[in-house]
């Protein structure tokens, strides 16, 4: 029997349970309708704020300015240390994250006993429900400590202790997501290259993880996306000095580090300072948005599916 013609025996009940069936399917539906909802209701701030702020400051000198100052005079209004800030803790952690998640994930999958494989996983897990600004005070009171012993010039304040901590909290995301990518892989595919006489290390690196490599991709894509919206982590371990630099030891600001830093000053609502923070929060949106949805296009485009 064809699909198109397959008989719908969803609504075969009685009258009663046709009722409720009809009754879930609404309350599914809003609650599906209140996330849309949601998600349109802050594009539409974004987009309104943002409005207002490039009507008093242009737009080539919000993407091209190299100098973020829009409270303290003098003003400028150049968001690229912002983005620059961002880059830096989002390349940083993902240096740390992605080989340390990818060879947990490679040793949960294919070495690991099924007895370990139940205790590592979930305390990974757990470690990705640790609070964020905790993960901020361990960079402050470890981390930097632990920099400053190594290079005495390390500031208070620094991009490399909110890499590594950004970079500690994304692991879990990786090897959680790659692993679940790896195990997916049919043993059909292993058993077929140890006949062949490889290894257990051949068949992971040269069977599993390329069959798995959609999975993989996408969960770099995602911690990266979890890593450049961090906030607290950022704030409390990189600072608030919104610049330009290559030196990691010296502090920087995020685009999320400057909104807290608004949302809890006392600027007036009707400043530019104000209306930056609309700006700014479309900037990141956007840039999250574009990583998703590369993300779902790395998946679809690279899937392997297996019967």
């Amino acid at each position: 029997m064809s699909v198109d013609s397959a008989v719908d025996i969803t609504n075969q009940g009685s009258d009663i349970d046709n009722r409720k069936n009809g009754f879930v399917r609404y309350v599914f539906f809003s609650c599906a309708l209140v996330t849309i909802l949601t998600t349109l209701g802050i594009i539409l701030v974004l987009v309104q704020g943002s409005a207002e702020f490039f009507a008093e400051v242009s737009i080539v000198e919000y993407l091209t300015g190299t100098n973020w100052s829009p409270v303290i005079r003098p003003h400028s209004y150049g968001v690229l240390p912002l983005i620059w800030g961002t880059l830096l803790i989002t390349v940083g952690s993902a240096i740390i994250a992605i080989p340390v998640g990818t060879l947990t994930a490679i040793y949960l999958s294919e070495y690991a006993s099924p007895r370990v494989r139940r205790t590592i996983k979930p305390t990974l897990e757990i470690l990705a429900g640790v609070p964020t600004i905790v993960y901020g005070f361990f960079a402050l009171s470890f981390i930097t400590p632990l920099l400053q012993g190594v290079f005495p010039q390390t500031g208070t304040f620094n991009a490399a202790a909110g890499a590594i901590v950004v970079g500690i909290m994304i692991i879990p995301m990786v090897s959680s997501l790659s692993e679940d990518a790896m195990s997916a892989v049919p043993d059909d595919l292993r058993n077929a290259a140890y006949g062949l006489g490889a290894t257990k290390f051949e068949v992971s690196t040269t069977v599993v993880v390329p069959a798995s490599l959609s999975g993989v991709i996408a969960s770099y894509i995602l911690a990266l996306s979890r890593a450049i919206g961090e906030t607290m982590a950022v704030t409390l371990a990189a600072g608030m000095h919104p610049q330009i630099t290559f030196d990691p030891l010296e502090p920087i600001q995020t685009m999320t580090a400057y909104m807290v830093q608004i949302g809890i000053s006392d600027v007036s609502v009707d400043s530019i300072g104000y209306k930056s923070l609309f700006a700014v929060g479309m900037t990141l949106f956007v840039m999250t948005l574009s990583m998703n949805l590369f993300s779902m296009w790395i998946k679809s485009r690279y899937r392997e599916e297996y019967q």
